[in-house]
């Protein structure tokens, strides 16, 4: 099952969730046998997951990439809500807000999510995807998108 992390952080009207009730809910999510979390949330929710996951997949495009993306899907919501968004959160007022985001982990974040990857790295019972231009991301869900074999 899939559990998207904006979910835990916002509640309706962009108003976040206390950190102790994100935790709560990180971390029961964590205790299920099979889960999928999509997202960042804090550093110490990271920190938590990545020794706890068998597959981490870090997508690590170029800034102007995730730009563009994230200018795409605002866009896209203009006529249709994101699946995977908080409820009662519309996406286009956060737009300034969320590029400001892109660009903080981009340049702040990034290095120690990049430790934390590598420290995962060829540890047994491990996969970890560094995926780092579109190219790459295609090829990736291809070989191992929904429907693959």
């Amino acid at each position: 099952p899939l559990f998207p992390v904006d979910r835990m952080q916002w509640r309706p009207g962009w108003q976040p969730a206390a950190p102790e009730v994100v935790k709560q809910q990180h971390d029961q999510v964590m205790r299920l046998e099979r889960w999928i979390i999509d997202g960042w949330g804090s550093f110490d929710l990271i920190e938590a997951r990545f020794p706890a996951a068998d597959t981490i997949i870090f997508v690590d495009h170029p800034l102007a990439v995730h730009y563009w993306w994230a200018l795409k899907r605002q866009f896209a919501c203009l006529f249709a809500p994101r699946p995977d968004g908080p409820e009662g959160c519309p996406m286009l007022p956060m737009t300034w807000p969320l590029l400001k985001m892109i660009w903080r982990i981009h340049h702040q974040l990034r290095p120690r999510l990049l430790s934390l990857v590598e420290q995962q790295s060829g540890r047994p019972g491990k996969q970890v995807f560094h995926i780092t231009s579109p190219r790459q991301l295609r090829r990736f869900v291809e070989q191992y998108g929904r429907g693959s074999s």
